[in-house]
């Protein structure tokens, strides 16, 4: 996963609309099977070339793994049935090698961009809010302020996960735990979040490159 955002081919860059986006975590198994080394290259080059494919095709916008393992696909479409059926053609999905959750995605900061064929990697990192209470959406003008105040032009993204319950936040910089416990949401137990590095292209939370 660590060379995921590195051979992506997207074929166009333009802006879709904000209702027409999953995202999808691919996220770090523990647990995954034990398998041989050269086993393990086969479904990575599988995996590899699967988003390549997939990128051609216009159906996967933005790709990218986490520091330490795991990554996100961000899909062109608003049905769960074609993300789904997406996933599976990568071996590496197929084979279990990470724990897999889907959400419809709505931009509210930035959005998504195909970044075309030319693109410079950088780092980012990726916050992730989500509910103490499971299926409890947060607070969320006030959360909203509250990042606007704290990060303004740090900000590269920022948007809705599922039902609202929880949302991602994207920055140019490392946050502060400080700064991101004093946000309403969080100081009164209605969200958690974790924070990871991601290696992704410029330009595909529609940022300027």
């Amino acid at each position: 996963m660590k060379a995921l955002g590195t051979l992506i081919l997207i074929a166009c860059f333009f802006q879709a609309s904000a209702q027409e986006f999953h995202l999808v975590f691919l996220n770090k198994k523990e647990d995954k099977a034990e398998l041989p080394e050269e086993q393990v290259k086969k479904l990575m080059e599988g995996h590899m070339a699967n988003i390549n494919q997939l990128a051609k095709e216009g159906k996967l916008w933005a790709a990218g793994p986490f520091d330490g393992g795991g990554g996100i696909f961000i899909f062109k479409t608003a049905s769960l049935d074609d993300v789904k059926s997406w996933i599976l053609t990568d071996p590496a999905v197929k084979a279990e090698r990470w724990n897999v959750e889907i959400f419809p995605y709505v931009p509210r900061t930035g959005s998504v961009c195909a970044v075309g064929e030319k693109f410079e990697m950088t780092n980012y990192f990726f916050v992730r809010y989500f509910a103490k209470e499971p299926g409890k959406r947060q607070s969320d003008q006030d959360h909203r302020d509250y990042l606007t105040s704290s990060f303004g032009e740090k900000m590269v993204a920022e948007g809705q996960l599922g039902d609202g319950s929880a949302s991602i936040l994207v920055l140019r910089e490392e946050p502060s735990a400080l700064t991101l416990d004093q946000d309403p949401a969080v100081k009164s137990s209605m969200l958690a979040y974790t924070v990871k590095k991601i290696f992704i292209a410029r330009g595909s939370f529609c940022e300027p490159k």
